[in-house]
């Protein structure tokens, strides 16, 4: 059998093209000095707007301690602002400025840009039927939507 055969089932493929895609969109997200950390918070922020860092934390999966570094660096930069949480005065409600969804539009222009070079060689029903492939396997897999799964992996800095 030949070798390169035993290398290509699925979740190989997944995993290569998935780390392959993971390093480009780094690449590109850097471009407006951003992280692909960042770029999720603000996903998350845009479509949850005056969540608590409480929630924020515990959707994305990650410590407490480290979103609260994150979003120090995005508040110092102007890119977002915590509020008084009206129904609980002990939190904070995340909110994004006016810089910051200027930047989450830019956010969108680079996933988009990123994707359109990903999946260049796909058609349009090819990526439909991509993405509906994928999105089963991630229900199946109980994968958070819209979270990318490496947060977990975000741990305090020492």
């Amino acid at each position: 059998m030949d070798f390169s055969k035993k290398l290509s089932g699925p979740a190989f493929l997944l995993a290569q093209v998935g780390a392959h895609a993971a390093s480009k969109f780094g690449e590109r997200i850097a471009t407006i000095g951003l992280t692909p950390a960042d770029a999720g918070i603000f996903r998350l922020l845009a479509v949850t707007q005056g969540i608590s860092q409480q929630d924020l934390s515990t959707r994305l999966g990650i410590h407490p301690s480290r979103l609260v570094a994150i979003l120090d660096e995005l508040e110092s930069r102007g890119l977002l602002e915590r509020k008084p949480n009206a129904g609980d005065r002990r939190q904070y409600a995340l909110h994004l400025t006016a810089k910051g969804r200027d930047t989450f539009a830019r956010i969108g222009q680079v996933a988009r840009q990123h994707q359109d070079a990903l999946c260049a060689s796909l058609t349009e029903d090819e990526r439909g039927k991509l993405a509906e492939l994928l999105q089963k396997i991630a229900d199946e897999q109980g994968l958070a939507p819209g979270v990318h799964p490496g947060y977990r992996r975000l741990q305090p800095k020492s």
